[in-house]
């Protein structure tokens, strides 16, 4: 795929966070961009502020309601995106409930069962279904493309084992559906974000004293995304993990700062 300017794509929670970043980065290339979240109105992490977001950096930002713990409403999502578009080129699967309260440290056996469906349900399940109601749009497409967004937690331990589940849930499926998806000569690769300042974690830093100078920005991971996306070999690392800190050397990256965050993650798998 090469420009991206005028491509739909679609990003699913994109409120906040990592998803916020890929819109933003996508709008940056002039996409047409479908946010999705169960939060709107007016403010900062809402659906409808990424959109407008989305438009203020160069693109269209469109947003659509959609809790993507219920089949019905993922379904309905992409109906009415099909009503408006006649094809989906890029598909960024991003969708994640953090629990309440976080499942960081401890055992399984102290968090709730629930800790399951919003780690595994609302990320490897919700991913499957995007993904099965966007195919024949993406079919219709002539350069379609999928990102799903996992993290180094599918490879070595981070913060719960329903996490680690999950993540590694998806580089498999993802891997798989790069098999499946190849005759139709569409891609689809997985996204290995490190240490991001998602609004969550600056939350967090603030009470634990956490260190998040060297971390990615979400625009950041975005731009890493939007560079894989345009990238001539993108064919070639189908069913593959892409490290953003790889990405961002690749493709000589920076931040909406103008820096490029150093820290990486030294578990590779």
């Amino acid at each position: 795929m090469a420009g991206l300017s005028g491509k739909v794509a679609v990003v699913t929670g994109s409120s906040r966070g990592i998803g916020k970043g890929i819109a933003l980065a996508l709008g940056e290339q002039g996409c047409t961009v479908y946010i999705t979240g169960r939060t709107t109105g007016d403010g900062d992490l809402t659906i409808d502020t990424s959109a407008r977001m989305v438009t203020e950096a160069g693109g269209e930002g469109r947003a659509i309601q959609c809790d993507h713990g219920v089949d019905a409403e993922i379904e309905a999502l992409f109906q009415q995106i099909g009503s408006e578009v006649e094809c989906i080129d890029i598909l960024v699967n991003n969708v994640y409930k953090i629990p309440s309260p976080p499942a960081w440290g401890g055992g399984y056996w102290d968090h709730p069962i629930q800790v399951w469906d919003d780690q595994v349900g609302i990320r490897l399940r919700a991913h499957y279904v995007a993904s099965w109601h966007a195919a024949q749009l993406m079919f219709a497409s002539e350069s379609a493309a999928m990102l799903n967004v996992s993290s180094p937690g599918g490879q070595s331990y981070h913060f719960s084992s329903s996490y680690g589940a999950g993540k590694s849930g998806l580089d498999r499926l993802t891997k798989d559906m790069a098999h499946e998806l190849e005759p139709k000569g569409i891609p689809a690769v997985v996204l290995y974000p490190g240490s991001v300042s998602t609004e969550f974690i600056q939350a967090a830093a603030k009470e634990q004293e956490m260190d998040l100078s060297q971390s990615q920005t979400p625009l950041l991971v975005g731009r890493a995304a939007t560079s894989l996306l345009m990238s001539d070999d993108l064919m070639a690392r189908t069913g593959t993990i892409q490290w953003v800190e790889d990405l961002v050397e690749e493709f000589d990256l920076k931040d909406e700062n103008g820096s490029r965050p150093t820290q990486r993650y030294a578990a590779r798998g």
